[in-house]
């Protein structure tokens, strides 16, 4: 059983009619999965929004459509770019005792206790905050975590190998390069320093550029005064 539950109705409104289905505070969705004819949907804005924010991409859904019970797993989610309301959702059944894949957030953990954090103040910046998992709907986990507390030095990473797999739980990418990396480490003095430089070379060259020649003109306006005065005489 799955903590996100949702009830949904079976629809027959499509194309241009979707817009009327969400004034009225229902959301459309497409049910398919188990080799089973994809079956068009509705469920309520408030309800649909509540569990898919409890399931996100990676736990099950308990689904009953018109009084048929199922299990879910949610695919692909419709927002629109200006509101960021719910546009439309895909679901996908499953069952419980066959393999899904899902993507699970990764959570870098314990960074704070590492001699990195604490000793030399380094920062860490995460590059991959997801990835893709198989397992049974009942083993899929919330988030796979990192542990950074031996993080020491500024060349220090963490890598796809350092992600810990719960028991039941796998990649989904076989070919994934265990070395890939997921965090590492930079110094934020350095980097300001760094751009505190840049923008004091970039002062200099712009005062250089507006310096006077030594007749207290630019050479182009000198020029152009000696031209004057040919023409004078």
């Amino acid at each position: 059983m799955s903590d996100n539950k949702l009830s949904l109705e079976k629809r027959t409104v499509t194309g241009k009619k979707l817009a009327g289905l969400r004034a009225d505070g229902f959301i459309p969705s497409v049910v398919y999965g188990d080799g089973s004819e994809p079956i068009l949907a509705q469920s309520a804005y408030n309800e649909t929004e509540k569990a898919l924010r409890g399931a996100g991409y990676h736990s099950t859904i308990d689904m009953d459509i018109a009084g048929k019970k199922s299990m879910a797993i949610v695919k692909n989610v419709g927002i629109d770019p200006v509101s960021r309301k719910i546009l439309n959702v895909e679901f996908q059944t499953v069952s419980a005792n066959k393999a899904v894949e899902a993507t699970t957030p990764i959570v870098i953990v314990n960074f704070e206790e590492s001699e990195a954090s604490k000793l030399t103040h380094f920062a860490l910046t995460q590059s991959i905050e997801e990835i893709d998992v198989k397992a049974k709907p009942a083993d899929l986990p919330k988030e796979l975590t990192i542990d950074a507390a031996n993080m020491k030095e500024l060349d220090d990473k963490l890598t796809i190998a350092d992600l810990i797999l719960p028991a039941g739980v796998e990649l989904a990418d076989k070919e994934l390069d265990p070395e890939q990396v997921v965090a590492s480490l930079y110094d934020p003095a350095a980097e300001a320093a760094a751009r505190e430089a840049e923008a004091a070379a970039a002062e200099e060259a712009v005062d250089a550029a507006d310096v006077p020649s030594d007749n207290g003109s630019k050479p182009e306006e000198s020029e152009g005064e000696e031209e004057g005065d040919k023409k004078s005489e």
